[in-house]
């Protein structure tokens, strides 16, 4: 979270992104709160929410439609994990995730620029 935040932080997610953070756990869910994560993650234009399977299981907030394209930082990749089969997972690095969300598609961080990166 530390690390996506570090990247997220002054900037925006690209106006054809959607992006949705989820915590692993409440204590870390409180630690977003009290360290001010959370705030980063919403002045971005993300969606910060409590800690759930609902997403990276493609039960709900966020299932995958056909063609859509996702990069996750969850640890399992299948078919139909997430939604539909023919949407596409990519599984990356917090890191990684983030800034694809600020440039929109599949991004090296270090080559955004700033501290940051």
């Amino acid at each position: 979270m530390r690390k996506a935040a570090a990247i997220l932080k002054g900037r925006t997610v690209h106006p054809e992104v959607r992006v949705m953070v989820i915590p692993a756990t409440q204590k870390i869910f409180l630690q977003c709160m009290e360290e001010g994560l959370a705030q980063i993650f919403v002045e971005a234009g993300c969606a910060f929410n409590t800690p759930s399977c609902g997403a990276c299981m493609g039960g709900h907030m966020g299932v995958m439609c056909k063609g859509e394209k996702c990069v996750s930082t969850s640890n399992r990749n299948f078919v139909g994990r997430m939604g539909d089969v023919d949407s596409l997972i990519y599984l990356a690095s917090p890191e990684v995730a983030a800034a694809s969300a600020v440039m929109g598609y599949i991004a090296n961080p270090e080559k955004m620029g700033g501290e940051e990166a």
